[in-house]
């Protein structure tokens, strides 16, 4: 495919289990740089069956696993078909991030399930996925993955900021990008609201209602991880492992540890912007933590004055992730690299993505 304009859908399924998200963009290099539109999206949310599958997927065998990655793959087909066929859509190729089940970076391990050859198939399209793995064999974290679209397609903001199931960041720092997860985000709240029977805290209405618990506040301001140098990620294995218990122990109501959440995320991630970030700036915030209201006041407090907090229209908020997949998989055709060793600490850049012709 070496040619200057690309259509191209991305497909982002997050650690928030909000479902999948679906970007069709434009990418065309002009003058050295890339330029990209956004020309039609879509979301479909995960039903009492996949939810559930998702979320315990951790839990599975290898070869429950096995099937669970090819019938993912052919749900994806089937849900990119119908985005395809209804908006009339002309497409290069699919770049699907898959949905994580592990990653432990550490143990070079990361997974991803979604069959690429299932996908390809059932759309009749190319595809390229599993873009994690090659870094992690390179020694990298396999994780932040979207800087790289942040330099090429972002690069006039001071930093980018996703609040998804993870909490990570990217900024320029001696003249290359580095980026990290920073902590939970909404992984943690909506796990939080669930208790309350409700999918998410629409707004933050719940945490703004509760009243912070200095105990509890203080024991996840002491969690290890946040000692640790970048680069660095994070996984559910690390929310269930390090972040529950201490909830679970807690005699904090559920509003209450809503609000203590929301203090303890927004000051980590005050505390990165205050240590790391020196320049005067815009600060992007992209992912579903930018329709909490609450957290963005909260943010808006712990943020150093020369920096201005930025929640952009929503379309953006919600399809950056997928828009920077997309460019990712044209990366990949391109042979140029699209993972990088200053985000992720691997040996070296490299390409990632496995390719998939349809059958």
């Amino acid at each position: 495919m070496d040619k200057k304009q690309y259509n191209v859908i991305g497909l982002m399924s997050g650690t928030s289990l909000d479902g999948l998200d679906m970007a069709y963009c434009r990418f065309e290099k002009e003058e050295g740089k890339w330029q990209f539109e956004l020309l039609d999206s879509g979301s479909v949310g995960y039903d009492d069956y996949w939810f559930p599958t998702l979320k315990n997927a951790i839990d599975l065998s290898k070869n429950e696993l096995l099937l669970l990655d090819n019938k993912y793959g052919k749900w994806l087909g089937e849900e990119t078909s119908k985005f395809i066929k209804k908006n009339s859509l002309s497409v290069d190729l699919i770049a699907s991030h898959g949905h994580t089940v592990y990653h432990q970076p550490d143990k070079g391990i990361t997974l991803q399930i979604g069959s690429g050859q299932e996908l390809a198939n059932l759309t009749g399209t190319k595809v390229v996925c599993n873009f994690r793995e090659k870094d992690v064999t390179l020694g990298g974290q396999g994780a932040p993955l979207v800087p790289i679209g942040d330099e090429q397609l972002f690069g006039q903001y001071a930093a980018c900021l996703n609040l998804g199931g993870i909490a990570n960041v990217s900024f320029r720092k001696n003249n290359e990008r580095v980026a990290f997860d920073i902590g939970m985000a909404n992984m943690l709240l909506n796990h939080l609201a669930n208790q309350l029977d409700k999918p998410y805290d629409k707004s933050g209405l719940l945490a703004r209602s509760g009243k912070v618990n200095q105990p509890l506040l203080e024991k996840l301001n002491k969690l290890s991880f946040y000692q640790l140098p970048s680069p660095k990620s994070l996984g559910y294995e690390w929310f269930l492992s390090d972040v529950l218990p201490l909830f679970e122990e807690s005699e904090a109501s559920v509003v209450d540890q809503l609000a203590t959440a929301v203090e303890h995320e927004t000051f980590q991630i005050g505390k990165v912007f205050t240590e790391s970030i020196q320049e005067r700036g815009e600060i992007l915030v992209t992912g579903g933590g930018g329709f909490n209201d609450y957290f963005i006041e909260r943010l808006k407090y712990y943020t150093p004055k020369q920096l201005q907090v930025n929640v952009p229209d929503k379309m953006l908020v919600d399809f950056k992730e997928a828009i920077v997949f997309a460019f990712m998989g044209v990366l990949r055709l391109r042979n140029e690299d699209n993972c990088l060793k200053s985000v992720t600490g691997a040996s070296q850049n490299c390409r990632g993505g496995d390719v998939f012709d349809p059958l």
